[in-house]
């Protein structure tokens, strides 16, 4: 599903070159729940754009289902997002304006799919994290954690292969955040590949595999499950 070999990302800062990613080599199969864990400045957000088609990479190869992404154009890195990849981030980024229900909607919009079918199809999803009730509810009616299921089923109605989630139970309390991971492993059981970027160790803790990232370098461990 995902192959890194060598991958290596360099910013400018002032006068100086700052080394981010250093000759990344790392594998994510299809159907795989991994974990990106590292302090702040250690790459991993880095990381995280360069997956999802965000950010480019300046050596190396990005293979992902058997495409290697490399020097894009915004149009064909767009394509490529939204027919693979989820998104889901800490801040909801959900649209205050519109309730739940439009919300989950939003991706079928942009593809031009009717309004009714849209909504039904959305509908379907809420239901899915448990939500059909609260459909009409706008975010600020909506608790941390009943958003994130909103950002989760908008990630989903579009079929990806492919869920990204950066630090999703970062604002979240730890009932819900474990309520929210239940949800990523449903996800993940339908054979949807997700990979979960969090500071949190009790988070890692409940994925397969944790992908450790220290001054842009790699190490990997395995989760010892309760």
């Amino acid at each position: 599903m995902i192959k890194l070999v060598g991958i290596n990302k360099y910013y400018e800062v002032g006068t100086h070159e700052l080394h981010v990613l250093k000759d990344i080599n790392l594998e994510v199969g299809s159907g795989e729940l991994v974990s990106i864990m590292g302090s702040s400045g250690s790459g991993k957000s880095t990381l995280l754009n360069i997956l999802g088609i965000l950010d480019d990479y300046d050596s190396g190869e990005y293979s992902l289902d058997d495409t290697l992404i490399k020097d894009l154009s915004e149009k064909k890195a767009a394509l490529y997002r939204n027919e693979f990849i989820g998104f889901i981030f800490q801040s909801f980024h959900l649209l205050n304006y519109k309730n739940a229900l439009e919300n989950v909607a939003l991706p079928l919009y942009y593809r031009g799919i009717p309004r009714k079918e849209r909504n039904k199809t959305a509908l379907e999803y809420l239901e899915k994290v448990g939500l059909k009730e609260w459909a009409e509810h706008m975010p600020s009616e909506l608790s941390g954690g009943q958003q994130q299921r909103v950002s989760i089923a908008r990630a989903l109605i579009s079929n990806p292969k492919l869920i990204l989630a950066d630090e999703p139970t970062g604002a979240l309390d730890s009932k819900t955040s474990e309520s929210v991971m239940d949800l990523f492993r449903e996800v993940n059981a339908l054979g949807i590949t997700v990979i979960i970027v969090t500071h949190e160790q009790s988070i890692a803790d409940m994925t397969d595999r944790q992908i450790l990232l220290h001054d842009g370098k790699i190490l990997e461990k395995e989760p010892v499950h309760v």
